[in-house]
C-alpha cells in the first residue's frame, strides 16, 4: 500500500460529472434520487489523503483502517462509521470482485467529506438512462456498495474512464441543534445493531448508606430477584465486582461519584453472575438527601447507555497536524483513565476500534513472566476469562510465543493456538507484546469472527499502540501492586491479632472462615484432621450469603475430602464443582420428566443456586503447623470466576497464621482437658445426706481454666452416725496449692476413719504436709466431727487451726463465734491442738468460709469478720443453700472486680422444729 498526505492542499477541483450515468442522471421517480442534492458544487477542498491496494483480500481491512485514521485525524468522528462502511463495500468490490488494485482519496471540504474508490475494471455494461437501477440484494455476498451509498451517502456517483471505474461519494457533516452533546446518523432499519428482542433497562437506585431503595421491573426481569427481596440489601451483595484489598476503586467508591460508567456483573437468583453496563449518577432529593440512580443494561447492548468516545479534534484553522503530540493520549484519550482496570478497559476498547476488530483482549505478565493474566476484553465473555491464565511460551516458534507478534489468519486451522480464545467464534487474531526496557510486561490482541482479517501491516499499527500504551500500563500495575502489598499487610496484621486473641477451637476455626470471605472469596470451607490416622473432617463452611451455607456444606459432605498434601501453596480442586454441575442436571431433568424420580425432593431452584455459587474455580491450601498437616483451607469462587495470584499468595499467608492459631486452640483444649481432669480428681464426691441437718456447698477456684484451687472442703461419714466436715486453704492458689489439698483432704478421710480424734487427725496431717520439704506449703484448716442428736439439736467437735473463725447464727438473729485460733499447719513440727464442742440448736445454722470471703476488697475497703457477720444476721430463718447463695451473691457485689483469690463457703443448719 502506498499513501500520500498533503494537508491543506489545493489539489485541483473533483472530477466533474460527465454524462456518465449517476445519482444526478436518474430519473425524478427515482425513489434514491428524490432525496439527494443533484447539482454540483464547488467547495474548496482544505486536505486530501490517497492510498493504494493491492488484489488482496488483507487490503479491505486496511482499506477501512486508513478511512478511520483519516477522518478521525481531521476531527470528522461523526461520519467515521459511515465512511468506513461505503469504502469497505466498494474496495471489496474491487480487490476481491474484479480481482484489480484499489485507489482511494479522501478529500476534505468545507461542507464534509467526498471520498473516491477507484479501481482498473472498466468494462462494465453502462446503465441507460432512466432505467431502474438494480443495485442487488443485501443477502448477496458483493454488489451491496451502490446501494449503500444511496442509503447513507448524502451525493454519490459513478464515472467511467477508458482505463479506470470511478465510484465517489460525499458525506456532510450532521446538523446538530442547540444542546446536543452527540449524534449520529439516520440508519435504515436492516443497517441497525440487533438486539436481544425487548431491550431492558434496569433502574436502581441506592440510598447513602448503599443500599437498595428502589427496583423496577426490568431489574426484577434481567435479574431476577424480585423487589422486596433486594430493597434494603447493599448493592455490593449482589455485584460481582472486579476487588482486591487495597487496590482499584470498589464498588462503594464508585457509588459515591458523581458519574460513572462502566463495565461489571451481576449475580443473579440463579447465582449466576449476569454481565452489565452501567452508568451511575448521583442525585439528590429536595431534604438534600444524596443517593445513586443507576442504569444497568447487559453488557452486549452497552450502545444503549454508553457515553460516545470523545475524539480530540484539531484546532480551528490548522490542518490534521493539529491533533496532540503526545502518542499516548491519541491512542488511549483525555482525560485517561487514573486507575488499572480502567486503564485497561479503555486499552482493549480502543484497540478494538482502531483494527475495525469483533474482541480485544489484554494480558499481563506474572512476576516470573511465565504465565499471563487475562485482565481485560471486550467483546468476550469477561466473566469466565478474566483472571484466567495462559502460559507465555505456548508453544515452539514464534508464533507459540507471546514475547513476539503475531498473526493467525484462521484460528480453526490450529486449534488452541490462541487458548483464551477457544470456543468464542472468533477466527483471526492479532497479538502483541507489551514490553517496557525489553522485559515482557503482557500483550494485546485483538480478534475477528472472520478469517484473514489480518495481516503484519495490522500488527505493526497495534504494536506501536502497544509501545505508546505499555510504560504506563507498568506504572499503573507497579502502583497497584504497591497499593495491594500495604493492604495486604494490614490485612494480615489485623487477622493475626484476631487469631492470636482467643484460645477457643470452634472460635478460631469461625475467624478463619471470616476473615477469608468476601475478602478473599465467595464461600469457603475448613477441614480439620484429628491425628495421622483421621480421616478430614469438615468442620466449618462459610458463604457471603447465608442461604446458600445448608446447600454446600451438603453438597460438601457427599464429596471425598481433598487429600491432605504438605506441599506448599494452592492447588486446584475440581470436585466440588464438577458434582455440584451433575446434581443441578438431574434435578433438572427430572423436573422435566427425563431422569428417574427423586427419592427425596430436592428444590431445584436451591440445586442451581448451589451450583451457580461452587461453579467457579475451588482452591485448597494445606493448614500445616509444627510440620503436620492439621486440616485444609478451601476457598471457592462462583460459577465463571478465577483467583488472581495476589489473592492465592495472599490466602497462602493467611492460612500459615491460621494453622498456627488452630494447632496453638488444639493444645490449649488438650491441656485444659487434662487440667480440668485431673482437678475434677480432687474434689470430693457429691455430698452426703445427713438426716437433721442441712448441708450446702459454693466453692469458686481462681483463675480461668481452674476448677481447683488452694482452697478446699469435704463432708464425708466416719462412723454410724458421725460425720467429718472440713474447709481449708493452702497458701497460694492454681495447681501447687491444688497439690497440696489433695494431699489434705484424702490425709483427712483416711486419718477420721482410723477413729483418731480432731486434734490427733490435724497433728497427722502436719507432719505429711512437712514430709514434703520444698514443695510443703502451710495451711489453715477448720475441721470438725459433726452428730445428730435425737432431740433434733445437732453436737460439733471442731479445730480451728488458723483458719477464720467459723460463726453462729441464732434464731433470734445474733452471731457469734463457735470456736476459739489455735496455729495452722505445715509450719510447725510439734503441734498442740484442742478441740472445742458447739451445740447447734434447732434452726442454728454453722457457717464456715476462706478467707477468700472475708479478704474481699473493693480499692482500701474490706469486707472483714464484722461485714460477714451483718450479712449473716439477715439470714434468720433461711436454709442453707439460701445461706450460702446470700453470702456469695453479698461478695460478689461488694466488688466490681473478678476475684483474686479462691473462695469456699460451707453453711449446715438444723432444721427448726416446723420443718421436721
Amino acid at each position: 500500500m502506498t499513501t500520500g498526505l498533503i494537508p491543506g492542499a489545493q489539489p485541483p477541483e473533483p472530477r466533474p460529472d460527465s454524462g456518465l450515468p449517476s445519482q444526478a442522471r436518474r430519473e425524478p421517480g427515482d425513489r434514491a434520487a428524490q432525496h439527494t442534492d443533484n447539482r454540483p458544487r464547488s467547495s474548496v477542498i482544505t486536505a486530501r489523503a490517497a492510498a493504494s491496494f493491492e488484489p488482496v483480500g488483507r487490503s479491505v481491512a486496511s482499506a477501512r483502517s486508513f478511512v478511520r485514521d483519516t477522518l478521525q485525524g481531521w476531527g470528522f468522528a461523526d461520519i467515521v462509521d459511515d465512511a468506513v462502511v461505503l469504502t469497505s463495500e466498494l474496495v471489496t468490490n474491487a480487490v476481491v470482485h474484479a480481482g484489480t488494485s484499489a485507489d482511494v482519496l479522501c478529500l476534505r471540504t468545507e461542507d464534509g467529506v467526498r471520498i473516491e474508490v477507484a479501481d482498473r475494471y472498466p468494462e462494465r455494461e453502462i446503465p441507460l438512462q432512466g432505467a431502474a437501477v438494480n443495485m442487488g440484494s443485501p443477502d448477496r455476498e458483493g454488489g451491496r456498495g451502490l446501494q449503500l451509498c444511496a442509503a447513507l451517502a448524502g451525493r454519490w456517483g459513478v464515472e467511467y474512464t477508458p482505463t479506470h471505474k470511478q465510484v465517489w461519494f460525499q458525506l456532510e457533516l450532521p446538523e446538530r441543534p442547540v444542546g446536543t452533546r452527540a449524534a449520529g446518523p439516520s440508519l435504515p432499519a436492516e443497517l441497525l445493531p440487533l438486539a436481544d428482542g425487548r431491550v431492558r433497562v434496569a433502574v436502581v437506585q441506592i440510598d447513602r448508606t448503599g443500599a437498595i431503595s428502589a427496583w423496577n421491573e426490568d431489574a426484577e426481569e434481567l435479574f431476577g430477584y424480585p423487589a422486596d427481596q433486594v430493597t434494603g440489601k447493599p448493592l455490593t451483595d449482589l455485584a460481582a465486582w472486579p476487588h482486591t484489598p487495597g487496590t482499584g476503586t470498589g464498588v462503594a467508591e464508585a457509588l459515591q461519584l458523581s458519574r460513572w460508567e462502566g463495565s461489571y456483573g451481576i449475580r443473579d437468583a440463579a447465582g449466576r453472575v449476569v454481565p452489565v453496563y452501567a452508568s451511575h449518577l448521583r442525585v439528590r432529593d429536595t431534604d438534600g438527601e444524596p443517593s445513586t440512580v443507576c442504569l444497568l443494561v447487559r453488557d452486549h447492548e452497552r450502545a444503549v447507555l454508553q457515553t460516545p468516545s470523545r475524539v480530540t479534534t484539531s484546532d480551528s484553522g490548522t490542518s490534521g497536524e493539529g491533533q496532540s503530540n503526545d502518542p499516548f493520549e491519541v491512542f488511549i484519550g483525555s482525560p485517561a483513565p487514573d486507575d488499572l482496570d480502567g486503564l485497561l478497559q479503555r486499552t482493549v476498547e480502543r484497540a478494538r476500534d482502531m483494527l475495525d476488530a469483533d474482541s480485544a483482549f489484554l494480558l499481563l505478565a506474572t512476576d516470573d513472566e511465565t504465565e499471563l493474566e487475562v485482565r481485560a476484553s471486550t467483546g468476550l465473555p469477561s466473566a469466565r476469562q478474566r483472571f484466567a491464565r495462559v502460559p507465555v511460551e505456548a508453544g515452539p516458534g514464534r508464533y507459540g510465543s507471546a514475547r513476539m507478534p503475531a498473526v493467525h489468519d484462521d484460528l480453526t486451522a490450529v486449534p488452541g493456538a490462541v487458548p483464551l480464545l477457544d470456543g468464542t467464534g472468533m477466527r483471526s487474531v492479532v497479538t502483541v507484546p507489551l514490553k517496557v526496557e525489553g522485559r515482557l510486561t503482557g500483550s494485546l490482541g485483538v480478534a475477528a469472527e472472520a478469517a484473514g482479517r489480518y495481516s503484519n501491516e495490522e500488527a505493526l499499527r497495534l504494536q506501536f499502540a502497544a509501545d505508546r500504551i505499555a510504560l504506563a500500563v507498568e506504572s499503573a500495575r507497579l502502583g497497584e501492586l504497591e497499593r495491594l502489598r500495604r493492604g495486604s499487610l494490614s490485612f494480615l496484621v489485623e487477622a493475626s491479632d484476631l487469631l492470636a486473641g482467643t484460645l477457643d477451637r470452634d472460635q478460631t476455626l469461625a475467624l478463619m472462615a471470616q476473615m477469608t470471605v468476601p475478602t478473599l472469596a465467595t464461600w469457603c470451607a475448613v477441614y480439620t484432621i484429628a491425628d495421622q490416622a483421621s480421616e478430614p473432617y469438615l468442620s466449618y463452611v462459610l458463604h457471603e450469603d447465608e442461604e446458600l451455607i445448608d446447600g454446600i456444606k451438603s453438597l460438601l459432605s457427599k464429596i471425598p475430602p481433598p487429600d491432605p498434601v504438605p506441599a506448599p501453596g494452592a492447588r486446584v480442586w475440581t470436585a466440588p464443582a464438577e458434582v455440584a454441575h451433575q446434581a443441578a442436571l438431574r434435578t433438572s431433568m427430572r423436573s422435566l420428566g427425563l431422569g428417574e424420580p427423586a427419592t427425596v425432593s430436592s428444590g431445584i431452584g436451591t440445586t442451581l443456586a448451589t451450583a451457580g455459587a461452587v461453579g467457579g474455580e475451588t482452591v485448597v491450601l494445606p493448614l500445616v503447623a509444627r510440620n503436620r498437616v492439621i486440616g485444609m483451607l478451601t476457598l471457592g469462587k462462583p460459577t465463571d470466576e478465577h483467583f488472581r495470584q495476589e489473592i492465592l499468595e495472599l490466602a497462602e499467608d493467611l492460612s500459615r497464621r491460621a494453622a498456627l492459631a488452630l494447632d496453638n486452640a488444639r493444645l490449649y483444649s488438650e491441656r485444659t482437658a487434662i487440667s480440668q481432669s485431673l482437678q475434677r480428681s480432687l474434689l470430693p464426691p457429691e455430698l452426703p445426706s445427713i438426716d437433721g441437718v442441712e448441708v450446702e456447698v459454693i466453692y469458686r477456684a481462681a483463675g480461668e481454666g481452674n476448677e481447683v484451687g488452694g482452697d478446699f472442703y469435704d463432708v464425708f461419714p466416719i462412723s454410724d452416725g458421725a460425720y467429718g466436715f472440713a474447709i481449708g486453704d493452702v497458701c497460694g492458689t492454681g495447681p501447687n496449692a491444688a497439690a497440696v489439698t489433695g494431699l489434705a483432704r484424702h490425709a483427712l478421710r483416711l486419718l477420721a476413719r482410723e477413729g483418731l480424734s480432731g486434734p490427733a487427725v490435724l497433728e497427722r496431717l502436719n507432719s505429711a504436709i512437712l514430709d514434703e520439704g520444698a514443695r510443703s506449703r502451710f495451711l489453715t484448716l477448720l475441721y470438725g466431727e459433726l452428730r445428730p442428736q435425737p432431740d433434733g439439736s445437732a453436737e460439733l467437735k471442731v479445730v480451728c487451726a488458723g483458719h477464720p473463725l467459723p460463726l453462729r447464727l441464732r434464731q433470734d438473729g445474733t452471731v457469734e463465734a463457735a470456736a476459739e485460733p489455735q496455729p495452722l499447719l505445715g509450719v510447725l513440727e510439734d503441734l498442740e491442738l484442742y478441740e472445742e464442742t458447739v451445740t447447734l440448736d434447732p434452726g442454728d445454722v454453722l457457717l464456715c468460709v476462706t478467707d477468700g470471703v472475708t479478704e474481699r476488697r473493693e480499692g482500701t475497703r474490706m469486707l472483714g469478720d464484722d461485714g460477714l457477720a451483718d450479712v449473716l444476721t439477715t439470714c434468720t430463718g433461711l436454709t442453707a443453700g439460701a445461706v450460702a447463695a446470700r453470702i456469695m451473691r453479698a461478695v460478689e457485689r461488694f466488688a466490681s472486680d473478678a476475684p483474686s483469690d479462691d473462695m469456699a463457703i460451707l453453711a449446715m443448719r438444723v432444721p427448726g422444729l416446723h420443718h421436721a
